[in-house]
């Protein structure tokens, strides 16, 4: 059967390619005042981080919290800061493990799969990778959200995000969204591989290994959301995994914001209550993250290292993400293969 010539003046067409992005927080472009400003502006403003009534929640957002945070919020961000790109660890991070799935899928499918990276709040966008991979030729995409458990506030608001940019388009590609993957076995494998290192290195063995979780409001917990009890999961999970006695693992959730009651025990609390019952040495990880941002390099090792430190404690080891050690990409790789099975499969 013969194929039709295209007219001249038609669109060019690109060779069909199947695109991967890889999804993460964001990160404001810089640490000043109204880089900050504008950062924290789209962040609060979701109503998946914040679900209050626009009347009651605005007001106070633009006339107080966008007044007196950005300021607060920057001095976080420079003391964490990458001066030499001159961008946030979180970016820098989340590019390498876009990188080196690059090089992965390079070596299983050639050009096949284009992988990219995107931000839910900050640059890159998702609205530009979407567009800049439609226009590369991809018919599919595979949306990979970086967290490993899910919640509304982080899983929910990406995806909402991503189809919000196919909502500007006269041709969508074919789109599917990847899971949680806190049970996944690479993932536990790479995951229980950093925290037997981390450990094996302290220099005081820990008494204590603390998996400080990002917390959510109580309320999301008791309305459906699976986060909490994921997390309770994932620890036990990778307890089991790495072979640590049951009483070693301890769960905390951070980062609590507003008056509201969050689930608990608060991370920078209950490091000072193992302080005071006598646990001079403790470890502690955040697996919630795929890679180390404000939260981890600010958060834990400044203001719930000092909480430790100053009910008594004396060894205090962090251990760092996965970020783009090489047994976590090849856990999201395999994860990645299972999404784009019958896609790239059929190229």
């Amino acid at each position: 059967m013969s194929i039709m010539p295209l007219p001249k003046d038609h669109p060019k067409v690109k060779p069909k390619k199947v695109g991967v992005i890889i999804a993460n927080l964001g990160t404001p472009d810089a640490t000043d005042y109204w880089s900050m400003r504008r950062y924290l502006n789209e962040f609060l403003s979701d109503k998946r981080v914040v679900d209050l009534p626009n009347w009651k929640w605005q007001p106070i957002l633009q006339g107080i919290i966008l007044t007196f945070r950005p300021k607060k919020s920057g001095e976080a961000y420079a003391s964490i800061w990458d001066n030499e790109n001159d961008e946030s660890p979180l970016l820098g991070i989340t590019r390498k493990q876009s990188i080196a799935l690059s090089e992965r899928f390079k070596k299983t499918h050639g050009d096949n799969v284009i992988v990219d990276f995107a931000m839910r709040y900050g640059n890159p966008s998702a609205d530009s990778v979407i567009q800049k991979m439609h226009d590369q030729g991809c018919d599919r995409i595979v949306f990979f959200p970086l967290y490993p458990q899910y919640a509304a506030p982080t899983t929910a608001t990406a995806n909402d995000q991503a189809f919000r940019s196919l909502m500007k388009m006269n041709w969508q590609p074919a789109f599917r969204t990847v899971p949680a993957y806190f049970e996944n076995d690479h993932y536990l494998d790479a995951l229980a591989a950093s925290l037997k290192e981390g450990i094996a290195a302290s220099k005081v063995k820990p008494t204590k290994l603390v998996l400080s979780y990002h917390g959510v409001p109580l309320r999301y917990l008791m309305e459906g959301d699976p986060y909490h009890c994921q997390c309770h999961k994932t620890s036990r999970l990778v307890a089991e995994r790495a072979g640590f006695d049951a009483d070693f693992i301890e769960t905390a959730f951070q980062s609590k914001f507003g008056r509201e009651e969050w689930v608990g025990p608060a991370t920078v609390d209950f490091v000072a209550e193992l302080a005071k019952a006598g646990h001079k040495s403790i470890a502690i990880a955040a697996p919630a993250f795929s890679s180390d941002c404000v939260e981890t390099l600010e958060e834990i090792q400044e203001e719930i290292f000092e909480s430790f430190e100053h009910a008594g404690g004396e060894h205090f080891n962090y251990i760092p993400c996965l970020n783009d050690r090489s047994d976590h990409i090849e856990a999201l790789a395999k994860i990645l293969e299972n999404e784009l099975a019958g896609w790239v499969d059929n190229q």
